[in-house]
């Protein structure tokens, strides 16, 4: 008796340590993101090719929207400030292409929800306020800046898959664009302010008026 139950414990240790042996030399299978597509990308690369696609969808559809909000702004600095970005963003639209020239693709487009929702968002504005007032360009100003938001936001992402795919020369030019993006948001930020501080102060001038 026992034999039988020192014969088992031996039996049950040696399965135990075989297991843990297995589990030490367990690979885990490479995620969903990294494995091979029907196409012969890998989820990574592939996630990287649509992000482009995106956003070059994105950059275009800008450049039909701009000239509307650029019409609609009353301040002369912020009708500046705009069709500056304008011509910054066709040039976007170029270097997008050049990537997808370097990864020898003919620039493709996808739809971008997020663009079209962000930019139905500034036309709404436009309807919603009088023109000529400084509730327009508040509102105009907070709309930019939520597509400026998106782009930062794209932009650094696609830096980072750039690195991470190897392809540095295009994380590069994505850093350069990510860079614009954020001038053109702290850009809006400065006329905001501008334009509340001269509000502000006609205020305070017309109630010290009527004192």
């Amino acid at each position: 008796m026992a034999r039988s139950s020192i014969s088992k414990k031996d039996t049950l240790k040696k399965t135990v340590s075989s297991k843990l042996q297995s589990s030490s030399d367990f690979q885990p299978e490479e995620s969903k993101i990294a494995s091979t597509s029907s196409g012969g990308e890998t989820g990574l690369q592939k996630l990287f090719t649509d992000s482009i696609k995106d956003i070059y969808w994105a950059e275009n559809h800008l450049v039909k929207s701009l000239p509307k909000m650029i019409n609609a702004a009353a301040s002369t600095q912020l009708q500046g400030a705009l069709s500056d970005h304008l011509t910054i963003t066709e040039e976007h639209v170029s270097r997008l292409e050049q990537v997808f020239e370097s990864l020898g693709k003919k620039p493709k487009a996808k739809k971008c929800d997020a663009m079209e929702g962000l930019t139905k968002e500034g036309e709404g504005v436009i309807e919603s306020t009088d023109a000529g007032t400084e509730a327009r360009d508040q509102g105009i100003i907070m709309a930019a800046q939520k597509v400026e938001h998106y782009e930062i936001a794209s932009y650094g992402g696609l830096s980072q898959l750039a690195k991470t795919l190897g392809f540095n020369d295009i994380s590069d030019i994505f850093e350069r664009t990510l860079a614009e993006e954020k001038e053109a948001d702290q850009l809006l930020t400065t006329i905001a302010e501008n334009s509340s501080s001269t509000s502000t102060n006609s205020n305070a001038g017309t109630t010290d008026e009527e004192i």
